[in-house]
């Protein structure tokens, strides 16, 4: 068994990601799913569906959920996941994260939240010219 992911973002950011980070390595080594969550999509109904692919997603491991913006509504159907067991939410998903995470496979939930939370922050870096 390992963590299942979910990912949870404004329309199709989360399935662009996860399509960008396929082409990258090839295959997606955790099993994931996406939600997409529209300005006019119905929250109550949306959590519904979270709750299903997080019931898909946890074999007894638990679930690593990504989302955007912390605020937003992708971020609080995510935060409202925090009820069901073994579940861990990181908002200001990135490529580099999610590619951290899909390197780590094998981690426990704890560790893969750790590796996601330093793989996003050590993708961000100010570019300058330099001379």
């Amino acid at each position: 068994m390992s963590v299942g992911l979910l990912i949870i973002t404004h329309h199709q950011i989360g399935e662009d990601l996860l399509s960008t980070a396929r082409s990258m390595m090839g295959s997606i080594p955790l099993e994931t799913r996406c939600l997409a969550v529209s300005l006019s999509g119905d929250p109550d109904v949306l959590l519904d569906q979270a709750v299903d692919l997080y019931q898909h997603l946890n074999q007894g491991d638990g679930v690593l959920v990504l989302t955007d913006m912390y605020g937003s509504t992708p971020s609080n159907i995510a935060n409202r996941l925090l009820q069901q067991p073994k579940v861990q939410v990181i908002a200001g998903v990135n490529l580099p994260m999610l590619v951290r995470v899909l390197n780590y496979p094998n981690l426990r939930l704890h560790e893969l939240v750790n590796k996601a939370i330093s793989g996003g922050h050590d993708g961000i870096l100010l570019c300058e010219t330099h001379g």
